[in-house]
């Protein structure tokens, strides 16, 4: 039991200061929305149309950062300070290179995505607008997954929080200026919503660099030498645990992308509706990510110390903390969901729903929390590639059934959400009987 206690402790201390920058982060984000429901919700739907797509490429650099962890986390916990550093510095240099190639992507020809998502016409200007404002994010995305990779693993992430406050009132104020138009500026509407996010983020990531170039306290930071001289190899190895991780956030963000397809084939409304309604729960699943990031850091030290069952003690304690939270989110859920939706749209129809909408998504955080945080535990024992296989097994899933609900059965919004509560319920069963065997296994050998 002791041990536990412990393992919390250590799981809160590197997850709460990510916990309180993602929240922040979420409640700019949030903010963003209801300033962009005020303008039409044909542009809330443009909005949610363009931001997946680029945060399924975005999370491609994230998702080989969590090869990174693993790796760097697996050499700080059996004392290989010189693996971890060379890994860094690495995936400094290469990281760069990849997010540089989607700046171009997005910046040039962000109609292809739009186009094969089979985004409307009549809010296809909007959404490509806002991908070229917001595309510059990219250029320090690479830089930004690496440093954040590197405060995991050195269990320094307080600057995170000063990263997150920064970020998001720079954000909610640029948003006012630029959406609506004040202090003589010109009002932008969604291009002025991206172009606001873009500046400050920024700003945010500039407050964390000077941080780390001045701080003499990160143990495994490689110098700026070392970057440069850095050799592909050790990235490749983290491509080894990285791209399975990839492919599974892929694959996950190809199946919300066909869902996306499938309410644009309902209505424009049903788009924006999808769009409201998770954004909401994204506050949620942003904290449990904290706990998951905590989860993986921690997974990987104790799976370099040979700890098998410090592994399984951190994956428990962090269910337990995942679970509370999501027992307090579905609570708000069902006490004011009227007051939720209303922050962000005035049709009085969506909100009229809003109970159902709400208590759907809140349930569906319970398995969604589970599939992050022991999803988190097996990449730390270093098998990913089992959640690739789950994850796909759910995109075939969500593809599959939401085609037949709407194509054949021509049925509603509810129907696909109930049905993603189902997706995540299944994928859980499966990871938990993953996650027992790997500990039977490893136990045995």
């Amino acid at each position: 039991m002791y041990e536990k206690k412990n393992y919390v402790k250590k799981i809160l201390a590197i997850a709460i200061p990510i916990m309180l920058s993602s929240l922040i982060s979420e409640l700019q984000m949030m903010i963003d929305r209801i300033f962009i429901g005020k303008i039409s919700l044909d542009s809330m739907s443009a909005v949610g149309n363009a931001s997946t797509p680029m945060w399924t490429t975005m999370n491609v650099i994230f998702s080989f950062t969590t090869g990174a962890t693993i790796v760097v986390s697996q050499a700080y916990g059996a004392d290989k300070i010189d693996e971890a550093k060379k890994t860094l510095a690495s995936l400094f240099k290469y990281n760069n290179v990849i997010a540089f190639l989607m700046f171009l992507f997005w910046l040039l020809c962000p109609q292809f995505a739009f186009r094969l998502m089979k985004v409307d016409e009549s809010i296809m200007k909007m959404a490509v607008d806002y991908a070229k404002f917001y595309s510059p994010i990219f250029i320090l995305c690479g830089i930004g997954a690496s440093v954040s990779c590197m405060l995991q693993v050195c269990q320094k992430t307080k600057i995170m929080v000063w990263y997150g406050v920064t970020r998001s009132l720079a954000n909610v104020a640029l948003d006012y200026v630029l959406i609506f138009g004040h202090f003589g500026l010109p009002a932008m509407g969604v291009k002025g919503a991206a172009l606001a996010t873009t500046i400050a983020e920024f700003i945010g990531d500039m407050v964390v660099l000077f941080y780390v170039l001045l701080s003499d306290s990160l143990k495994l930071k490689p110098s700026f030498a070392q970057i440069l001289r850095s050799k592909i190899i050790p990235y490749l190895r983290i491509l080894r645990f990285g791209v399975p991780a990839a492919a599974e956030e892929f694959a996950w963000n190809l199946g919300n992308l066909y869902l996306i397809v499938m309410m644009n084939r309902i209505s424009v409304e049903a788009a924006g509706i999808h769009s409201i309604v998770f954004g909401v729960e994204l506050i949620a699943v942003a904290i449990v990510c904290a706990i998951g990031n905590a989860t993986l850091t921690l997974s990987g030290y104790e799976t370099g110390r040979d700890n098998i069952n410090g592994v399984w003690d951190v994956v428990i304690g962090s269910v337990m903390l995942s679970g509370v939270l999501a027992a307090f989110n579905l609570l708000l859920f069902v006490l004011f969901p009227g007051t939720i939706l209303g922050l962000f749209t005035k049709d009085e129809a969506v909100i009229a729903l809003a109970p159902l909408y709400l208590v759907i998504v809140g349930i569906d955080l319970f398995p969604k929390s589970g599939n992050i945080i022991i999803g988190s535990g097996i990449k730390g024992y270093g098998e990913p590639s089992w959640m690739l296989k789950t994850q796909l097994f759910g995109t075939v899933f969500v593809i599959t059934a939401s085609s037949v609900m709407v194509l054949l059965l021509h049925m509603g919004i509810v129907e696909i959400f109930i049905m993603v509560v189902v997706d995540e319920t299944l994928r859980l069963i499966l990871n938990y009987w993953k996650l027992c065997r790997i500990r039977r296994r490893k136990g045995e050998g």
